[in-house]
């Protein structure tokens, strides 16, 4: 008997401004990310420019949202911006589309770039050119028998939200959020069926907890952001079923999970309380409908006012999700003890304890195939009733291009052998999983660095590692696209069967 159903969803993930490339064409308004130099993991923030009104210029790190009264991001010259060319599959689709039907892909997850579609806003109106690319995209994956799995938003609203509105503290941007989905859902509809609403909505939580300096006015602002989009996706949730019946929405989380370092009662409780803090929190009001009750401790802690108005309430208990979707890559430890400093995580996502159990990547993540098992019985015993979707794993590392167009990758097959391995061995205990969608299918730009060396596609594209247009753009199969193409051909079955 098969593990996963006949109709279980096979595929992978990409996101625009990490792909597509195309900044500045098509109509399209800038992003963050297009104003963001590249680094190296050995800096842990992006960053970029910005000229104040009086001449004076600054730097402003990615995701921080502190950009002076009046200042207006840069380019500079003599920095490399990574996300301008990407894997420019903005002029690649329909090659790339057709690499991953070949694989086998039963569905996709991408992301809609928000500034393709109202590159001005409400009030400029939408971009007809913007529309039309996303509708030639999703047909061209239903042509070729893959389910679009679409994203509306992943870090991609035009800019002058963040530099004249604020960003998601400004209330104003739910309505505006809440038309550009109803376009989205108006305009595709029947091109897709599965939805969501925003990607890692938690990772405002990661960001307040990494960032220096942050000041009981920035908790207050992260706080009422992550509300707003709380808010913004339940009305999206009862907008996407008005419109088709047939829609399904989930909103996603960062899957943050991991140990107490040792079994002092003191490390297991304060692990509880980080997952409940960067994760529960959050998915308590996707999938329950309201705040969990440690939620006032969160927020005593943190010094933040919350205010949770009656109609943000119902709103909230109406457009609870119809299935949860999340990431995992990796898994942490957390004491409560002194340590040596050579024993910090080099993830600086986690800031956590190496775990002395686990082999990491180079970037210091952690590779944990059970720790990804626990995590799917925790979300499946948490929310019994709802079907989970993995819509991110995988494994970033450098690849290397042979003389003969091959890449040799054992380590990324070996990676997703053992997680596909573990949710299969979870899916047989009983947990409900529609779908697995990897990260990255291709080849493209790293969110937290700017880096296209750390590679987590079965595809190959030849980019330069600093994002500079050299390069021919050319795609490779990787020896993990052949087995993956194996994988999905036989429903998770073919685990074992060997790379070429």
């Amino acid at each position: 008997m098969a593990t996963f159903s006949n109709d279980f969803l096979w595929g992978g993930d990409i996101s625009a401004t990490q792909i597509e490339g195309g900044w500045d064409e098509g109509g399209k308004s800038p992003v963050e990310t297009d104003y963001m130099v590249g680094v190296t993991h050995e800096t842990p923030f992006r960053y970029g420019f910005y000229r104040n009104p009086d001449g004076s210029e600054g730097t402003m790190q990615l995701y921080s949202g502190k950009l002076p009264k009046g200042a207006q991001m840069i380019i500079k010259e003599g920095y490399d911006y990574p996300n301008h060319k990407a894997s420019d599959f903005y002029h690649h689709y329909k090659e790339d589309l057709a690499l991953l039907a070949e694989m086998g892909f039963t569905a996709l997850n991408l992301t809609m770039s928000w500034a393709r579609i109202f590159p001005g806003g409400i009030s400029q109106g939408i971009n007809s050119e913007g529309v039309e690319y996303y509708r030639s995209v999703l047909s061209e994956c239903k042509r070729l028998g893959m389910e679009p799995i679409v994203t509306l938003y992943k870090y991609d609203m035009p800019f002058f939200y963040v530099s004249e509105w604020g960003g998601w503290s400004n209330r104003r941007l739910i309505e505006e959020y809440v038309e550009f989905a109803r376009v989205c859902l108006t305009e595709f509809k029947g091109l897709s069926h599965h939805w969501i609403t925003f990607n890692e909505l938690n990772i405002l939580k990661l960001t307040m907890d990494t960032l220096p300096d942050v000041t009981a006015e920035d908790r207050q602002r992260f706080f009422e952001e992550a509300h707003n989009q709380l808010v913004a996706s339940a009305r999206v949730v009862r907008l996407a079923h008005a419109i088709d019946p047939d829609n399904l929405v989930g909103c996603m989380c960062a899957g943050l999970f991991g140990y107490g370092y040792t079994c002092d009662p003191n490390d297991q409780l304060k692990m509880q309380k980080y997952m409940q803090d960067a994760m529960f929190y959050y998915g308590d009001v996707m999938v329950r409908g309201a705040y969990p009750r440690f939620a006032r401790r969160v927020w005593e802690e943190n010094g933040v006012s919350l205010n949770v108005s009656a109609e943000d309430a119902a709103d909230l208990m109406a457009g609870r999700v119809d299935f949860l979707p999340f990431s995992y890559y990796s898994s942490t430890c957390l004491t409560t003890h002194e340590i040596d400093a050579s024993l910090v995580s080099g993830n600086a996502s986690f800031s956590g304890v190496k775990n002395p159990y686990l082999a990491s990547t180079p970037w210091g993540w952690e590779i944990d195939p059970v720790g990804f098992k626990i995590a799917l019985h925790v979300l499946s015993d948490r929310y019994y009733d709802t079907p989970l979707l993995v819509v991110e794993n995988g494994m970033g590392t450098l690849d290397r291009l042979e003389d003969d167009g091959s890449v040799h990758d054992p380590y990324r097959i070996e990676y997703l052998r053992e997680h596909i391995r573990n949710m299969r061995e979870a899916v047989k205990e009983g947990v409900n999983l529609i779908g697995y969608t990897m990260w990255s299918c291709i080849d493209l730009i790293s969110a937290g660095t700017g880096e296209m060396r750390k590679r987590y596609g079965f595809i190959y594209v030849d980019a330069a590692d600093d994002g500079s247009p050299q390069g021919s753009y050319k795609r490779y199969r990787k020896d993990s696209f052949h087995w993956y193409k194996g994988v999905c051909e036989s429903n998770g079955e073919a685990l074992a069967q060997a790379a070429p």
